[in-house]
Formats: structure tokens, sequence, C-alpha cells
């Protein structure tokens, strides 16, 4: 009975120490994204993302890495910053990874002297990993509200 609960609790601490391992893959991928983003460095947000990835905002659906590098990334990447996520839930499984929460931005001014604005809305990052181990995001959905001036 003993070695029974000894196996049962070392299968336990097993499966919760891989949960949490597990956890913080898709944590630092996120947290890789997000600094990049933040950092104004478009060429790393690009490298991380798929080929075949698609963004989806609204009615907007961007499919391909040239794509939503050229219509996603480069044209908001400087209209933005201090990107920051509020993760609601969050999976991994040996090729898949996903964060999906809420999300928080200040927006530039869009001239001098106008107010900038603070942003929020829904996303969900889905991240696979490549043949060569490599994860790279797959899938990117933002849902936002309509951004509130700042006063």
């Amino acid at each position: 009975m003993r070695s029974l609960i000894a196996m049962l609790a070392v299968a336990f601490l097993f499966t919760s120490c891989q949960k949490t391992e597990d956890v913080k893959v898709v944590q630092d991928l996120n947290k890789q994204f997000i600094d990049a983003w933040n950092s104004e460095d478009d060429s790393k947000v690009e490298a991380m993302l798929a080929e075949d990835v698609d963004f989806v905002q609204g009615e907007i659906h961007y499919s391909g890495k040239s794509e939503v590098a050229d219509k996603w990334v480069n044209e908001t990447i400087e209209t933005i910053e201090d990107l920051r996520l509020n993760v609601v839930s969050s999976g991994i499984d040996k090729n898949i990874a996903y964060e999906a929460g809420t999300f928080s931005v200040d927006v530039k001014p869009e001239a001098p002297g106008q107010p900038g604005g603070e942003g929020e809305g829904n996303f969900i990052l889905l991240w696979k990993k490549g043949e060569d181990g490599t994860w790279k995001l797959s899938y990117a959905q933002l849902e936002d509200l309509p951004v509130q001036a700042k006063m």
C-alpha cells in the first residue's frame, strides 16, 4: 500500500512539474513576442511568424507571413506602445501552444499636440512547433474595443 501511495505521489509530482514547465514554454514565447513588439523590433517579430500564419481582427483576415508582416506588423508596430497581456487561458501539447485573454495598449498620438489613446480587447496567440523544433506564431486574433482618448 505504501509503495502505491509513493508511486502516485511521484506521478503527481512529475505531472505537476511537467505542466509548470509546459506553461513556462508558452509564457516565454509570448514574452519574447511582446518584448520584440514593445521594442518596435519588427524584424524579430517577423522572424517569429510561421510561413502560413493567419491574423484575424474583426472582419480583417491576413494570411501568410508576407501579408501579415506587411499589413499588421509593419503598419501597427510604431503606432502603439506598452502592449500588455492578461492571460485567462493557456495550454500546450507537443506541437501546439496558446494563450488567450485580454490585452491593453497605449496608442500613440496621430500628430503632435493630439492626445494619445488607450486600447483594450481580447486576444489569442497560437504557436506551432515546426519540424526543426522551433516554435512559430501560427495564428493571432485580436478583438478590440474602440480606442479611448487619454486626457
